[in-house]
């Protein structure tokens, strides 16, 4: 979004709200809007909170929370004084800033540091109060609403979600990346076959020494700050091709080895080491004059400061044609990264150094800290799907900064003289062990790796204000080419010598398995034969699983979320839990997991961290804040180790529960508007057997079409019809053509749908498919004369109290946990709704309930032009709508003897689950 597009998204804004604003009807259509429209923040309704439960001496809601930027947010209606002092319900006097500071030392108590806000804002629909919680001591700063249009970037701490430092490095890295495309493509076009195998290993090869030889120039490695542009520059372009043959040689020869009738530029150059500049019967095309010109230019860029993290797989994607095709470049982002490697060792040891620097007694805390760096230095990491090394990148930063801590402390700033035997530095790249199936990749994470070495020693240099040596290079990653799932662990690193397991492992579905790929799920799940039904991330998990047997190694994976939802939890958790004994420890439940730089493109994922032991602090990670909890099952719940099987009957005393009609026709017995319309006008007798057909999109979106419903009519009422008969021609001919023979069957009844299970009386409609993005998934009751296609669900002899259950936030707590889904999206199936465990109500509950379902209906029934993606959005969603269902959720919560105050979505779904548990045990015994 341009500054002229956000100037006039702020200036709507503002003349759309201006006079508008009750605290508690549009708060969050305020909040989501501004958010979304001004700032523009996707999926704004994940991004921020409302109602976040704190327990004070009362269970009292924080009116929205950021936790991305660490904002809290409380909202008073429009009119009301942001700084005067309010009665609260125990009877005390509060301003909104006080109010606000209640709930920071509740968030503090209860949720750790993370969880405590950096801002606090109060508004009132006209004015934004700012306070910095970093700075106390400073004025708030007031933002007129009607001033928005200029002074917008006022509010930008709201998503501002990282430092300038490491957007800087981003951008370096992406800018490095271009550049990279930009030689690797100059120099293709000199290769007499540009598609060979040997010539993109080639240029691959090539790319990467180039780029560390512009990194090492910059980084002052070569002496000279211009010492590779110099050298290549002083050439004509028809002889750099040898000039570089020759630098490679040097770059890779020993002094005491080299010629020593050398010419003096290239003796100057250092031995590097490392085995990246080893003969490997590369081809270098000849150089023109374009790209001697590309290198020069590219050499004005600072490569020093690129990040080795981002820059790694930058590179890779780069030179990836499938990735180049796309138009992207591929990337996990720094935060992402911390993500996992934060709770799964990084904040243990930034906690204990903290510990250790804050001992009172000198002498204590020297030893303390010289222990505490031996112990960096024999901690041992292992990304058994590495890539271009970013995970296995940032965790050698992050350690290093921590043993530049160590050194801060213990030289207090004072010159240190070392020799090379007595280096302060102990962390070592040859801690980090990592998998990879891609050669380039290899090659791209040893390198990122000692970029990073490099900039991680010059930091050194600082604190110890010493001169270090990084040629030639001294250490050296062990990553080894291979598919991972086939090679033997132990022969990477030995089990009794590894530490801490982590990674990204690949993202690829059940119906996306490559033939190679489905043979490597079954080889790791030998015994378990439902295991082809999970998603290939699932191997990574049982491999480590398998490593780790009897030993203290953790592990801490990124998925897909699949693998804790619908038939995935199941198949994948038993194995886990009973076969292997792990244990989860931490887990992220589903967030977006953003990983391109281009397209942004985002999946939906979880992070588990697990090993065979328990931790004494198990944390559980939502929408940026952390809870302890006793227990994580394998739907990231608080609940005991229940095992949710899709399958089985409706419960009893409930109807069942089924797919609509599936015509299987080709489309040829669906209409449109306009061919009904076509159809009636030329043969009136035709509406009779024409009927609404309602599928999920439709019931959704409020549109509608029709299908030929010849269940039971005569044929004498339709065989005249000609359009008609070539429908039902076209119906048989595709019934004919398919593979499966019940189907070819049906091609003697073209006339009737393939599968009919229209209710005869008036039903409840389910959508199959449905945004995640809904607090609820719309459901409603249908007439019996509307056809429901085979993208909904049915059920005949369903009431109003079903419906104030299946529409409760109960229900839904249940759906967001074992359900399926498609990317976000809802997926219901009758087993979701044959294994929720119902309420027993009494017949006053029952009752109420029945009361505010119809609430809901005729809430509903307001505003008769909506749609219900209008009603459901939550950023529009109707104020008598939205109150409708929170007195039908509270009422359904009663029936369960659950208290409003005190059930959060984690521990209702730990009772339901409780529930489950009962009722599998009441039908075994």
């Amino acid at each position: 979004m341009t500054d002229v597009q956000q100037r006039a998204a702020a200036k709507h804004f503002a003349e759309y709200w201006q006079g508008k604003g009750y605290e508690k009807g549009q708060s969050q259509p305020f909040w989501l809007s501004l958010l979304s429209d001004v700032f523009g923040v996707e999926h704004a309704a994940e991004y921020i909170k409302f109602e976040d439960q704190v327990h004070l001496d009362h269970t009292s809601f924080i009116d929205g929370f950021i936790p991305a930027t660490k904002v809290l947010i409380e909202q008073k209606s429009l009119g009301k004084s942001l700084t005067a002092p309010i009665p609260q319900s125990d009877g005390s006097l509060l301003s909104p800033l006080q109010q606000a500071q209640r709930y920071v030392h509740a968030l503090l108590d209860t949720q750790g540091r993370q969880a405590v806000p950096r801002w606090v804002v109060t508004c009132n629909f006209e004015e934004f109060r700012v306070y910095d919680l970093d700075h106390p001591q400073n004025e708030a700063q007031v933002i007129k609403l009607s001033d928005l249009p200029t002074e917008y970037y006022r509010l930008k701490f709201l998503v501002d979600t990282g430092n300038e430092q490491l957007k800087r490095e981003m951008e370096l890295s992406l800018k490095a990346g271009e550049l990279v495309g930009i030689i690797h493509d100059r120099f293709l076009e000199q290769y007499s076959d540009p598609m060979a195998v040997h010539t993109q290993r080639s240029l691959n090869i090539l790319c990467v020494r180039l780029v560390f030889c512009l990194y090492a120039e910059d980084a002052g490695l070569f002496g000279a700050t211009d010492a590779f542009s110099k050298y290549i520059g002083q050439f004509e372009p028809q002889h750099i091709r040898r000039a570089l043959i020759d630098l490679f040689k040097v770059l890779d020869t020993k002094p005491e080895e080299r010629d020593e009738y050398l010419d003096d530029e290239l003796a100057a150059f250092p031995y590097v080491n490392g085995g990246l500049f080893q003969d490997e019967n590369i081809v270098i095309p000849r150089i023109t004059e374009t790209i001697k010109q590309t290198l020069l230019e590219s050499a004005h860029f600072d490569w020093s400061k690129i990040s080795p993290t981002i820059f790694g797989a930058v590179f890779e994607s780069t030179l990836n044609p499938e990735t180049r095709r796309s138009g992207g470049m591929h990337y996990t982002s720094i935060e992402n990264i911390h993500k996992v490697i934060d709770p799964l060792f990084l904040d243990d040891l930034k906690t204990e150094l903290a510990q250790i620097k804050a001992i009172a007694v000198q002498s204590d805390k020297t030893r303390k800290l010289k222990q505490y760096q031996q112990k960096l230095a024999g901690l041992t990491f292992l990304d058994p799907a590495c890539g271009s090394g970013n995970f296995l990148t940032e965790t050698y930063v992050s350690l290093r900064r921590l043993e530049n801590e160590v050194l801060l402390e213990l030289h207090k700033g004072q010159v240190m003289f070392a020799s090379e035997e007595t280096s302060p530095i102990q962390v070592s790249i040859s801690q980090f062990y990592g998998i990879e199936i891609n050669d380039f990749a290899v090659t791209v994470a040893k390198t990122a790796l000692w970029i990073a070495e490099s900039q991680m020693m010059k930091e050194t240099e600082d604190v110890v204000l010493m001169s270090l040596d990084f040629l030639p290079l001294k250490t050296n990653a062990s990553i080894v080419e291979g598919n991972a799932l086939l090679v033997d662990w132990d022969r990477v690193i030995s089990r009794q010598q590894l530490n801490y397991i982590m990674g990204n492992p690949p993202f690829i579905g059940l119906s996306l398995r490559s033939k190679s790929q489905q043979e490597d799920m079954a080889t790791v799940f030998m015994e378990n034969e439902r295991a082809g039904r999970l998603d290939y991330v699932a191997a990574w998990y049982k491999k480590a699983a398998q490593y780790i047997n009897k030993t203290r190694i953790e592990v801490a994976f990124v998925s897909t979320n699949s693998i804790v939802q619908g038939e995935q939890a199941p198949i994948m958790w038993y194995d886990l839990f009973i076969n292997d004994g792990i244990i989860i420890n931490f887990a992220y439940r589903t967030f977006i997991w953003s990983s391109e730089a281009k397209d942004k493109a985002a999946v939906h994922c979880v992070i588990i961290g697990f090993a065979q032991f328990d931790r004494d602090i198990k944390l559980l990670f939502e929408n940026g804040l952390s809870q302890t909890v006793s227990h994580i099952n394998g739907y990231l719940v608080d609940a005991p180790d229940v095992f949710v099987q899709l399958r089985g009957k409706a419960p009893d005393g409930f109807p069942k529960l089924v797919q609509g009609n599936k015509p299987w026709d080709g489309g040829y017995l669906i209409l449109s508007q306009e061919e009904r319309d076509m159809l009636i006008n030329k043969y009136p007798n035709a509406s009779s057997f024409i009927r609404i057909y309602i599928g999920s999109y439709e019931f959704i979106n409020k549109k509608v079409r029709y299908c030929l419903w010849l269940d039971g009519v005569a044929p004498n009422e339709y065989r005249n019809i000609p359009e008609i008969v070539e429908r039902l021609r076209g119906v048989a001919e595709i019934r004919r053509q398919t593979k499966t023979v019940a189907v070819q069957a049906q091609a003697e009844t073209p006339m009737l749908f393939s599968q009919i299970r229209q209710p005869n009386e008036d039903y409840i409609m389910v959508p199959e498919t449905s945004s995640g993005g809904r607090r609820y998934i719309p459901i409603g009751f249908m007439s019996k004369d509307v056809i429901a296609s085979n993208s909904t669900l049915v059920t005949t002899g369903a009431t109003i109290y079903m419906f104030g259950i299946l529409t409760s936030n109960v229900h839904m707590a249940w759906v967001r946990t074992v359900c399926g889904r498609l990317k976000s999206d809802y997926r219901y199936s009758p087993s979701i709704y044959n294994n929720f465990p119902w309420p027993n109500p009494t017949e006053e509950q029952k009752a109420k309930i029945e009361q505010t379902a119809q609430a809901i209906l005729d809430a509903r029934a307001l505003y008769p032009d909506s749609s219900l993606a209008d009603l459901y959005d939550e950023l529009t969603m109707p104020p008598e709508l939205r109150t409708a269902h929170q007195n039908n959720d509270r009422a359904v919560m009663a029936a369960y003897g659950m208290s409003v105050k005190d059930t959060t979505e984690s521990s209702c779904v730990a009772e339901l689950m409780r529930l489950y548990q009962e009722l599998v045990e009441k039908k075994k015994a």
